[in-house]
């Protein structure tokens, strides 16, 4: 996979580092699709790694007194879920977090991270080029601001150099008399990628929209924005017509292409229709719609240990898992399923997709469901790691295991650690969810078998008898 993996404690280090690159080197925070990359082959010589998901101060979200929000490179899709901040004042960028992937892999993607892959597909585009959000760009040469709109050359390529990382993003929130509205098209409800997407921001005062924003994903090289319906807007009084005109010239400004997921022509059609919706949202004020108040992370919040420089030799491993301490050398250049399954020989975590999209392999690192594909292994180093073996309540199965057994919720049985998981880290996080929060907790893991009914009717049953969870 790689030569050489580095745990880095400060930002010094990894300024340091990049400054003098040895061979092909990669950052990695979530490594959500750094993992995915590697494994389909696009880095084969790939030197070095360069990990910085213990650094500390990089997991900030704040808000300046002058109202200027800062996400920093550590920031999850789960923690922009989470803040209070971000709900108030970044709404827009909160719905596209919750329109990403599944709990499992918001648990580990960092925003910056989407950011820096530049997808014109990817999710957290838009909202925050809406909000003319900036990047702070760092290296031992110095620190640069970029706005986002500059930030992008073409499909996967952007103005970040060699020797620099992105700190954070930064971008004014949004005031009283601001609202916005992200929406989303694709093939599924979850663990899907954008056919397209769209960001609509209006500033209106007496019902006339004095500022708009509208930008389209996936309909073009980059995220771009819709000029000509954001210059028509302008002036108007906010009418369902109003809405509907700026819609079709919203069309008019995307150049899709046709690919696996949709044709030209279809996207084409459909940047109308995504836009109108979008603003009909903002029209009848309900522009949060399908936003739970409080979503299912599956992350109950402990925190990961830090790694001291010198700590970490790049060979040997010191982890916990189930509560055992483990030194295992020799599993530096795998993952951390690999590490769990072949060299622990804890075989309940389960090898499905090893993609991040079928939730076999769940387990949880620091108090956080993940996909263990995902995450390379030295992450388990000074780690806390809990697997399916390890959930026993009191040396007996865990009541989430027994209503699995008791309402026949297993059929070829593959997917049911990874479903067992799940389910245990929501009943910690929320210990009476409903069935709407079963499913989205769920996301997340695919049954071939399509044994769904009975998975949650087995949760369920856990929640109506929560005495048992003690």
């Amino acid at each position: 996979m790689w030569k050489n993996y580095h745990i880095l404690e400060s930002e010094e280090q990894l300024a340091a580092l990049l400054a003098q690159p040895s061979g092909q080197t990669r950052i990695v925070a979530g490594g959500t699709d750094l993992m995915v990359e590697i494994r389909n082959g696009k880095w084969p010589d790939l030197d070095t790694v360069l990990d910085i998901s213990r650094v500390a101060g990089l997991d900030q979200i704040r808000r300046d007194e002058d109202g200027t929000i800062h996400i920093r490179a550590l920031v999850t899709h789960n923690d922009v879920l989470s803040s209070p901040i971000l709900r108030q004042y970044a709404n827009p960028l909160v719905q596209a977090c919750w329109r990403v992937a599944t709990p499992q892999i918001r648990n580990r993607a960092t925003v910056v991270g989407n950011l820096a892959t530049a997808s014109p597909a990817n999710d957290t585009i838009g909202p925050l080029l809406a909000m003319d959000a900036s990047l702070v760009l760092v290296s031992q040469r110095g620190t640069r601001t970029v706005r986002l709109e500059d930030f992008y050359l073409g499909v996967r390529r952007t103005v970040l150099a060699a020797d620099e990382y992105i700190r954070e993003i930064v971008f004014k929130g949004l005031e009283a008399q601001q609202q916005g509205v992200f929406a989303k098209q694709a093939l599924r409800k979850t663990q899907a990628i954008s056919v397209l997407n769209c960001c609509v921001l209006l500033t209106q005062s007496e019902g006339v929209i004095q500022q708009a924003r509208i930008t389209l994903g996936s309909v073009a090289p980059t995220v771009i924005r819709a000029l000509p319906a954001e210059q028509f807007l302008i002036g108007k009084a906010f009418t369902a017509a109003i809405a509907q005109q700026a819609a079709q010239l919203a069309a008019q400004s995307a150049v899709p292409i046709s690919d696996v997921r949709a044709s030209r022509e279809y996207r084409g059609y459909m940047t109308a229709v995504l836009v109108e919706n979008a603003l009909l949202q903002l029209l009848n004020g309900s522009p949060a719609e399908g936003l739970p108040q409080n979503p299912a992370t599956l992350d109950t919040k402990e925190c990961c240990q830090a790694v001291p420089e010198g700590d970490w030799d790049g060979e040997v491993i010191e982890t916990t898992i189930n509560g055992e301490h483990f030194t295992i050398p020799g599993y530096t250049d795998a993952t951390l399923l690999n590490l769990v399954r072949d060299r622990v020989g804890l075989t309940g975590t389960k090898a499905g997709c090893e993609e991040g999209e079928c939730g076999a392999c769940t387990l949880f690192l620091d108090g956080k469901a993940v996909v263990s594909c995902l995450v390379p292994a030295p992450r388990a180093h000074r780690a806390k790691i809990t697997t399916i073996e390890g959930i026993a309540v009191e040396g007996n199965l865990h009541p989430v295991q027994q209503a699995f057994i008791d309402h026949a919720a297993v059929q070829c049985g593959y997917c049911t650690p990874g479903f067992v998981m799940a389910a245990v880290k929501l009943l910690q996080e929320h210990p009476t969810p409903d069935r709407e929060e079963i499913r989205q907790a769920i996301s997340g893991n695919l049954c071939r078998c399509t044994g769904y009914y009975k998975i949650i009717e087995a949760i369920e049953s856990v929640c109506a008898n929560t005495g048992r969870l003690s």
